[in-house]
């Protein structure tokens, strides 16, 4: 997969992930250079769904840490099995209760000890949910690809993961973290890579339809919204149309199922005031004539 730009780019085309140019070079450059990639963007905009195509596209696992605030060391790093803890002692059998034979392993240390003759695929997903603190833990690990376990020592990577660590900047990321990966802002994508995207994701649906949901999506994305729709709304969206048999776009159906869209009470006002059938018409002069 990592013999070249254009050999990543159809390998993630082949798992429906259609990466752009600049995408797939700092991917590339991330594989080969074993460094982690933070990609940043609008929520919707493809960011977790580029860590499951490369799991898929190398034959890797992907093992997932989903970020919330207040995540700490013991959900994402270890923790000790305290009830068998417990049991040792009561049983008065030998051993240290502070050992491998009592450690749990979370996904950060289970990413580091993962069979060398597997890759594996390390998302750590949205981290700017997670406080400072947790972020500040993460730097040895992104540096060295080990980790400190007091009861036991250093625990470092035979083969380093491909890690990719995702943040919808709901706040900024500290600069020591940055200076340890590679970086990429993925845009929402202009009309013809959405109607791609789109079609390559829902081949089923009426290429008419998924060419005017396409269309009106890229129409709200000029308007003072509260959050903008992302590609998953629209392939939700188109979904949501094409389940009602809708092979086209129109006022009534596209307000019944808005909801599929957008999902804030602000965001189905400032769209239904500014008028569903102009939009819908302003979105056809955008998308041009249909192909003969």
């Amino acid at each position: 997969m990592s013999e070249g730009i254009e050999e990543l780019r159809l390998a993630l085309g082949r798992e429906r992930y259609l990466a752009d140019e600049g995408l797939a070079t700092v991917l590339f450059l991330a594989l080969r250079l074993r460094r982690p990639l933070l990609v940043e963007g609008e929520p919707g905009v493809g960011k977790t769904e580029l860590a499951k195509a490369v799991a898929a596209a190398t034959g890797a696992r992907l093992l997932r840490l989903q970020c919330y605030e207040g995540i700490d060391l013991h959900s994402a790093l270890y923790d000790w099995d305290y009830p068998r803890q417990l049991l040792h002692l009561r049983a008065g059998e030998p051993g240290e209760l502070y050992s491998e034979r009592f450690l749990l392993q979370r996904p950060l240390l289970e990413a580091l000890r993962s069979d060398p003759e597997r890759p594996t695929v390390l998302l750590i997903d949205e981290l700017d949910r997670a406080d400072d603190e947790f972020e500040a833990f993460l730097l040895e690990f992104l540096s060295d690809f080990q980790i400190t376990i007091p009861e036991i020592g250093v625990i470092e990577a035979a083969t380093p993961p491909v890690v990719i660590i995702t943040s919808n900047r709901t706040r900024e990321l500290h600069e020591a973290l940055k200076r340890r990966c590679l970086y990429h802002w993925i845009e929402h994508p202009d009309l013809a890579r959405e109607i791609a995207i789109a079609r390559a994701r829902l081949p089923e649906a009426p290429a008419a339809l998924v060419s005017q949901v396409c269309a009106f999506v890229q129409e709200l994305r000029w308007l003072d919204l509260y959050r903008l729709p992302g590609v998953g709304e629209t392939l939700d969206w188109t979904q949501s149309l094409d389940v009602l048999g809708r092979d086209g776009l129109d006022a009534a159906t596209a307000d019944k199922t808005l909801g599929a869209l957008v999902k804030t009470r602000e965001d189905l006002e400032r769209i239904r005031g500014g008028g569903l059938q102009e939009l819908i018409d302003r979105a056809a002069e955008r998308r041009g004539p249909p192909a003969a």
